[in-house]
């Protein structure tokens, strides 16, 4: 019997035994900001208050039971209440509760101080990517992007060899300054998101109509990163947020580089069938493969096949306007407001011309502005 036993204890201890030690971290993360650290620091208080109760209160049991026990002659004797004693271990409890509490309220009135910020972000949650806005009085001073994964699909299949931060890479990280207050104000376009980086201590729901607030003050260059938080969808483990924290003045740099590619992203430009198919072929795999497969197979009913659809193949202003708008009452989010002119032609005339479809039919970037220009002046959509 007892050979069965250690077998099972055997085995259960070796199911508990990952095959790596990174992820044996038992504490908070090392915080890169002063909140951070008030926080890590409230947290190891009040455990170091329960572990010294728990001792004490353990120990006195144990030590009843061991030195009072029924072999060693000990009997029960009979005693009443005494109200001296009941106030006494009232009044300890709520003492040390009365300490957690005003140190807890300190930390947590800090944490949610957003006022006097330097920098404003809108950060917005999408299936399944984030945006980034840095709002200002100034339109022209206003600068959004997408930040997306750039783990590649070959690396998700293990066909290739994984990067040092698999699945936490992304094209654009939101870059902010140095020393300066940043407030964050988070809503969502379509579920329940979190945007979450342990080490700038902020994690906060993103709520679809709703505004939620958060900031960071980083204390030093370095680049962090996290992931969203709540359960999402299906790509919920394939939305990594990196923040890179830089000098001011590199900060300003990058803002000013920012307004240019911005511009520029607004130029309306023609291209090639095979700059079309090349360009397409790069962002489907970036934007739309997650869902519909790089084999354009997929994942029916939820995600149909794009091979031979009859979006893809016959009416080509359907196929632009589910590109832009969506499809209600589908997962089919809409990606006019995330890509550009170029970027959404490019996909548009891949998925026409891929998989075997062969349409022959390519659209410019031009062409989708039209179509846009003929929504917003009362276009059927």
């Amino acid at each position: 019997m007892m050979k069965h036993v250690r077998k099972l204890i055997a085995v259960l201890v070796a199911c508990q035994i990952p095959s790596g030690f990174a992820e044996w971290q038992l504490n908070l993360s090392p915080a890169a900001t002063e909140i951070g650290r008030d926080i890590h620091s409230l947290h190891m208080t009040i455990f170091y208050i329960c572990v010294a109760i728990a001792v004490l209160v353990f120990g006195i049991m144990f030590y009843s039971i061991a030195k009072h026990r029924k072999s060693l002659g000990a009997e029960a004797k009979p005693f009443h209440e005494s109200t001296l004693v009941e106030i006494i271990w009232t009044a300890i409890p709520l003492l040390i509760l009365v300490a957690m509490a005003v140190s807890a309220t300190k930390t947590l009135m800090a944490m949610y101080d957003t006022e006097t910020s330097d920098i404003d972000i809108k950060v917005v949650g999408y299936q399944w990517k984030w945006s980034y806005e840095y709002l200002s009085d100034n339109p022209t001073e206003q600068i959004k992007f997408f930040s997306t994964l750039t783990t590649s699909n070959d690396a998700q299949r293990n066909k290739e060899e994984k990067s040092e931060h698999y699945l936490l890479e992304v094209d654009n990280p939101l870059v902010i300054p140095v020393g300066k207050k940043v407030r964050f104000l988070f809503t969502a376009q379509d579920v329940i998101h979190s945007w979450w980086v342990p080490e700038l201590a902020v994690k906060k729901d993103a709520i679809p109509g709703f505004i939620n607030e958060a900031w960071t003050r980083v204390d030093k260059p370095g680049t962090y990163r996290g992931q969203c938080a709540e359960l999402c969808g299906q790509g919920h483990g394939y939305m990594p947020i990196v923040v890179k924290a830089v000098p001011e003045a590199e900060y300003l740099a990058w803002m000013e580089k920012q307004k240019a590619q911005q511009a520029a992203q607004n130029t309306v430009t023609q291209l090639s069938h095979e700059e079309l198919m090349a360009e397409g072929k790069a962002a489907y795999e970036k934007h739309c493969a997650a869902c519909h497969q790089v084999s354009g197979a997929g994942i029916p009913p939820v995600f149909p096949s794009l091979i031979g659809s009859k979006i893809v193949t016959e009416n080509i202003d359907e196929h632009i306007r589910i590109v832009l708008y969506g499809k209600s009452g589908t997962a089919m989010a809409g990606f006019g407001e995330q890509l550009t002119l170029t970027e959404l032609a490019a996909i548009i005339s891949y998925e026409r011309n891929a998989w075997g479809n062969n349409t022959g039919e390519f659209i410019q970037p031009k062409d989708v502005k039209a179509f846009i220009d003929n929504q917003n002046n009362g276009g059927q959509q």
